[in-house]
């Protein structure tokens, strides 16, 4: 939990510093309304519809209308188009796939592909923030598609909730630009990741976040814990593309949990504080559950900032198992193990997520510090122009202790490119940077250097 709503005095020679407070968003944000605006009921026929393709396995069936991942993913798109058509086309829908063979878990030639639907941005439209879920399935032998594996949790829950997401979403105009992705293959080895984010570095995409979502339905556990009330957040500590000089730079300068990963991480959970009632975020330093891994992975590992949004509690018998009953348990991701409320309550998290990161200014870039051996800590940043920053109001500068996971102090500074902040020692915090619009819409805090950079 994050210390919100109290003040710290210091009767050291420095300001009166702010815990950030509830609230702190400009009147009339929407956001309250689009957490509202999902549906459970929507996710739950969208979660019924993939679990009656019977399987969704990278390898299965793609002729039939019915049956298979052909049909799975046809009919995804065809929801895109729909959805666009009700927003006046503003979605552009489209198909990104690449040929996979030889591989452990895809040795034939087989096509893998992702539908992808993008709502264009009003004023930045080549940055761009994305959620993801994933369309195919399992059972307990990767290499079995043709047996029933209905997937449920894993992961038509993920995927029902970008499409709700898109629908919400897509009544509404933003600055930047929001990609609603459906992956493929990730059960086989993360493939229709990698292929996405390489049409994205290829096409000059500037993705500065995905939301990969993988398992928002389930709410009682493994551990016999019942709980629909936290969410865990995974993030990369530094940096997939780190170089070894970078490296060095951050060894005497800190950062090793300032990704820009790991700060949408923080926005993430500040979301869930500001918008979505009874929710708190778990923030995991890590880049996935232990030893395993998940399609926002090819996004870090090609630079681009992402984190997987999950469940809190996981069920394993319900996770890669075939159905069935064994010594009176019963196994398999049938729908009986989702919570469609749970599913919606994450849904409505991405939702706002994507609301304030799509509506803020340009990130910013460049952020530098300079303080050492010095009584106070100067920041400095591209300030951004041109059409692309029409709704630039400001900036804000943030700090927090060292130990501390979330940001605690922060302070308004209005259109300038440069701050220092007197009387605040460089030694003993960490700091970083948001840009603010006109209406109040913050992006992640930038921490300065190549360790927090979210790209120009």
């Amino acid at each position: 939990m994050t210390k919100r709503g109290a003040v710290l005095f210091s009767i050291v020679l420095s300001p009166v510093y702010f815990w950030i407070a509830p609230g702190a968003f400009a009147d009339g944000d929407i956001r309250h309304d689009l957490a509202a605006a999902a549906s459970a009921d929507r996710i739950e026929q969208d979660i019924r519809k993939l679990v009656g393709f019977g399987t969704r396995h990278t390898l299965s069936e793609t002729q039939s209308e019915s049956r298979g991942i052909g049909a799975a993913r046809r009919w995804i798109e065809a929801e895109f188009q729909s959805i666009s058509a009700d927003c006046g086309g503003c979605l552009e829908v489209l198909t990104v796939s690449g040929v996979v063979s030889g591989e452990r878990r895809i040795p034939d030639a087989t096509e893998v592909v992702n539908v992808i639907a993008i709502q264009r941005g009003e004023l930045d439209a080549d940055r761009m923030v994305m959620m993801a879920g994933d369309i195919d399935s399992r059972v307990s032998d990767p290499m079995d598609a043709v047996s029933d594996s209905p997937g449920a949790n894993d992961n038509a829950s993920g995927l029902a909730g970008v499409l709700e997401a898109a629908r919400v979403l897509s009544k509404h105009r933003f600055a930047g630009t929001i990609v609603y992705a459906a992956l493929s293959g990730e059960e086989q080895g993360l493939f229709g990741g990698k292929i996405l984010a390489a049409y994205a570095l290829e096409h000059g995409w500037r993705i500065k976040a995905v939301l990969n979502n993988d398992m928002i339905g389930n709410i009682s556990g493994i551990d016999g814990v019942t709980d629909n009330a936290t969410a865990r957040v995974f993030s990369e500590g530094t940096r997939y593309v780190e170089t070894e000089q970078e490296a060095r730079t951050r060894r005497y300068s800190g950062g090793e949990v300032d990704s820009p990963s790991r700060n949408i991480a923080r926005y993430v959970d500040r979301m869930a504080d500001e918008f979505i009632p009874n929710l708190n975020v778990m923030m995991i330093y890590r880049l996935d559950r232990f030893g395993r891994g998940g399609h926002h992975r090819p996004f870090n590992e090609a630079g681009m900032p992402g984190v997987r949004i999950m469940e809190t509690h996981e069920q394993y018998q319900r996770q890669h198992q075939d159905i069935r009953v064994e010594d009176g348990i019963a196994y398999g991701d049938v729908i009986d193990g989702v919570n469609f409320d749970y599913a919606r309550k994450l849904t409505s998290l991405n939702i706002v997520t994507l609301a304030g990161m799509a509506s803020a200014p340009p990130f910013p870039a460049n952020v530098t510090i300079a303080g050492a051996v010095a009584p106070s800590t100067t920041l400095s940043w591209d300030l951004a122009a041109g059409p692309a920053a029409e709704n630039l109001a400001g900036y804000k500068v943030y700090w927090r202790l060292t130990t501390e996971p979330q940001w605690s102090f922060s302070r308004d500074v209005g259109k300038v490119d440069t701050y220092t902040l007197e009387n605040v020692v460089i030694d003993n915090y960490l700091f970083g940077v948001a840009s603010v619009s006109v209406d109040g819409y913050e992006s992640p805090v930038v921490f300065p250097g190549a360790t927090g950079s979210f790209g120009e």
